[in-house]
């Protein structure tokens, strides 16, 4: 029952606060579903959703990856905190205030780092921001972002500033406010003089555009320099707070208009976010200085179904629209790619055809993935000559257009191939050899489901994929059953507590039992939220949740308890059988007739019992 050394008040204080749709809602895309709320699960990949809130018991269950809990197991889960870090993450949100101590020193050590360095860039943010408005120094920098086309109000929402030429300016403020220098250093805010005696400041004479997390907080900054020095653009180097591959530039101020729109728009760096800003798609984020990962792709699922790529127009931009599809196929988005024409990137589009036609043909007019796979394959042929239009043709089948599973996708495609090169080849033509790819495809895959192949990336169509599970035997069906009723009812509990005890079958079952009698013993009325949180085991809380999502207490009375008892002692004494007659025959081959007939008088009594129950 222990909750390390957080007062059980105000565990019940952010139970009571969160409501865990709330909470999850602003990390998945949740829509009803009945009783429930259901959306894509945040912790693994997949194309249907398997991922339910319960906002009745407070509960949320992943019925493909098997995580499940409270809202504060999924903080622990979504944020990858101990309980004690998303208890206090909760109690911050909450404004509910906490005075417990750490599990450990080493965490508390960890836990003053992390705020001091979230503090230190908080106040550089700040800094930069008043030396772009307040100091002689900062008027050629707000001139040129002034040239650029960002208004003053744009400079404000993103809080864009300057870190001035001189060499110390930060580090002397970062002193002078009670930050220690070397741990500055560690958030490479500051960098130590190679000759020794004092600290230097990371970015000097940059326009600054600070990058927050996406909780909102300053974790980094992405400076870009005035003059000739190199490197142009300049990022903060990756730190305990600061990941590339995990962060999006702008979440935080774009997640309510994601949520609205169920949509996201990528751009490839923050410019490009700012201007489609101001040009009203609010819905912008960009990765920092890095291809498309994984990790960005899941965050990006975690808020949305759809997004639209909107990388630069040239050559490179292209390539990395293209090579980013597969990654946003795998995590289960639709997805759609802007096109910009004539080079150019989202900023210089912006600036030259203005905003609605940026939002209308631009971002509304993005085509379909599939469209933009044959757009860019067909950059790699020539389409002045005749073979090259036939070997274009081939490629579009074999490599895009045998890929679409939807047959009217693919019927679609053909038309427009077909259309556009009737000198080549005629429709009919092109749909057979479509078949033929898709025919030996198939026979490759055999009947698994290849993930390997590029284009098999169906959307769950409800059957099962995978085996059916094996039976669970009668006294499983019946430990989680009674489980779900005392989960429920404090007197079931008493009364399997007084007839059963911890003699469940199964060891996670009576580790379940075990806590909840010492959670009802303690004056608690049933809750299951605030039982989970008693658990601080991941495999006891899943095993919970599973519980509290799947069974129900259709038809339990009186007589339903007592068939569960019984059918759960019944077990166990036909265990102890099986158990008995081993031993039994053991003593029969050694020659111990004696003790093989004690041993059969006992078999004798306990089968005797079973017939009686």
């Amino acid at each position: 029952m222990s909750s390390g050394l957080i007062p059980e008040h105000i565990i019940e204080a952010v139970l009571k606060h969160h409501d865990i749709v709330d909470v999850i809602g602003k990390y998945v895309h949740l829509s009803k579903l009945g009783r429930n709320m259901k959306g894509l699960c945040p912790f693994h990949s997949e194309k249907s959703p398997s991922f339910n809130v319960n906002p009745e018991k407070q509960m949320f269950k992943c019925f493909g990856c098997g995580k499940g809990g409270n809202v504060i197991r999924f903080i622990q889960e979504i944020e990858g905190y101990t309980f004690g870090e998303a208890m206090r993450h909760l109690a911050e949100e909450a404004n509910i205030a906490f005075a417990w101590e750490q599990q450990s020193p080493e965490q508390a050590e960890r836990q003053q780092e992390k705020e001091q360095i979230v503090g230190g860039h908080e106040l550089a943010a700040k800094l930069y921001h008043h030396f772009l408005y307040n100091y002689a120094e900062g008027k050629p920098a707000l001139d040129y972002l002034h040239s650029r086309g960002f208004t003053d109000t744009l400079i404000d929402t993103f809080q864009i500033g300057f870190a001035p030429p001189r060499w110390d300016t930060l580090a002397q403020l970062l002193e002078k406010r009670g930050f220690p220098l070397p741990l500055m250093e560690k958030g490479a805010l500051v960098t130590a003089r190679s000759s020794g005696g004092g600290y230097v400041d990371k970015f000097r004479n940059r326009v600054m555009f600070p990058i927050r997390d996406a909780r909102g907080s300053v974790i980094a900054f992405a400076g870009r320099t005035l003059g000739n020095e190199q490197p142009k653009y300049l990022n903060s180097p990756e730190t305990s707070l600061f990941r590339k591959s995990r962060v999006l530039y702008n979440l935080h101020t774009a997640r309510a208009e994601i949520k609205r729109t169920n949509q996201i728009v990528v751009f490839e760096g923050y410019a490009d976010v700012i201007k489609a800003w101001s040009a009203g798609v609010h819905n912008a984020v960009a990765t920092m200085g890095t291809a498309l990962t994984e990790e960005h792709a899941l965050l990006m699922r975690r808020s949305a179904e759809r997004v639209v790529l909107c990388y630069d127009g040239d050559d490179a931009g292209q390539s990395a629209a293209y090579k980013s599809l597969g990654l946003l196929e795998k995590a289960g988005l639709d997805i759609k790619v802007a096109v910009l024409p004539n080079k150019l990137d989202a900023d210089d589009y912006v600036e030259t055809f203005g905003a609605d036609r940026f939002r209308n043909e631009i971002i509304e007019g993005a085509v379909p993935r599939e469209k933009f796979r044959l757009l860019h394959l067909r950059r790699n042929f020539n389409m002045q000559d005749n073979e090259a239009k036939l070997r274009y043709v081939r490629t579009a089948i074999r490599e895009v257009i045998a890929g679409i599973e939807s047959p009217t996708g693919r019927e679609h495609y053909l038309k427009e191939l077909a259309s556009e090169f009737s000198a080549i080849s005629s429709f009919e033509t092109m749909k057979q050899e479509t078949n033929e790819i898709r025919e030996q495809e198939q026979k490759k895959r055999g009947n698994g489901d290849n993930n390997d192949i590029s284009w098999n990336t169906v959307r769950n169509d409800g059957t099962d994929s995978q085996p059916l599970p094996k039976l669970k035997p009668a006294y499983d069906k019946a430990e989680r059953h009674l489980l779900y009723v005392m989960l429920h009812d404090k007197e079931v509990t008493a009364l399997v507590q007084e007839r059963l005890g911890d003699a469940f079958n199964d060891e996670a079952h009576a580790a379940l039992a075990a806590y909840l009698y010492a959670f009802y013993a303690q004056g608690f009325e049933p809750d299951a939220s605030r039982y989970m949180a008693s658990l601080q085991d991941d495999r006891l809380e899943r095993l919970a949740s599973s519980i509290l999502m799947t069974e129900s207490d259709q038809g339990i009375n009186d007589q339903v308890i007592e068939d569960y008892l019984r059918q759960i002692h019944k077990y166990r004494e036909l265990q102890a059988i099986e158990r008995l007659t081993e031993e039994r025959i053991a003593r029969e081959k050694s020659g111990d007739i004696i003790g093989a007939a004690r041993i059969e008088l006992e078999i004798l009594a306990l089968k005797g019992k079973l017939q009686k129950r």
